[in-house]
C-alpha cells in the first residue's frame, strides 16, 4: 500500500519486485500471468521469485531498523548465484555492469542492487514498519528515517493505535 513514488534508477524493479504481494489481502501479482510477464517469468520461476522476494523484504525491513518478517534465504546467498558482467568500451574505456545471459530477473536485481551501492541510494530503499504492510518505499525524506510506505494509510493507523493504547 505504498503512496510514494517510484525509487529510482534500477531500484524501482526491486521495489516493484516487493510489492507484488499484498499481505493484508494476500492477493499476488505473480499468480497471474500478467504479473509474470511483467518480469519475464514463467510458472516454473515462481518458487524462487517468492524467495527472492522475501529475502529483499527482509533486507529492506533491516534498511528500515527491523528484524526480518520472516526465515528467509540471506540476500547475499541468492545473489552469490547471479550472472554479471563489465563491459569495457574499447572506444573511451568506460566500463558498465550489466546481466549476462539475457538479463534473467536473478541477475537484474543484483544490477540494481549494485547500482544501488554506487549511487548511495540502496539504504534508502526500505520496507513499511506495519505489519500487516511491509511494501517497499524509497524513503526521500532529508534524514532518511521514513517509516511507513504511507504516511495517511500506515502511518495514520499506527498513530491511531498508539493513541488508543493511551
Amino acid at each position: 500500500m505504498t503512496g510514494r513514488s517510484a525509487a529510482p534508477g534500477g531500484l524501482a524493479l526491486l521495489q516493484s519486485l516487493v510489492n507484488t504481494v499484498d499481505l493484508e489481502s494476500g492477493v499476488d501479482a505473480l499468480d497471474t500471468a500478467d504479473g509474470l510477464d511483467r518480469f519475464g517469468l514463467v510458472p516454473d520461476d515462481l518458487p524462487a521469485v517468492r524467495a527472492l522476494r522475501e529475502s529483499l523484504r527482509a533486507a529492506l525491513l533491516a534498511h528500515a531498523g527491523h528484524p526480518p518478517h520472516a526465515e528467509v534465504t540471506p540476500l547475499d546467498t541468492l545473489l552469490a548465484g547471479a550472472p554479471l558482467r563489465v563491459s569495457v568500451d574499447g572506444g573511451d574505456g568506460s566500463a558498465a555492469l550489466a546481466p549476462a545471459g539475457g538479463g534473467p530477473l536473478l541477475s537484474r536485481v543484483a544490477l540494481a542492487v549494485a547500482e544501488g551501492l554506487v549511487a548511495g541510494t540502496w539504504q534508502r530503499l526500505k520496507a513499511c514498519e506495519a505489519a500487516d504492510c511491509r511494501a517497499a518505499y524509497y524513503d526521500r525524506s532529508p534524514a532518511a528515517r521514513g517509516r511507513w510506505c504511507s504516511m495517511q494509510v500506515c502511518g495514520a493507523r499506527a498513530k491511531m493505535r498508539r493513541y488508543r493504547a493511551k
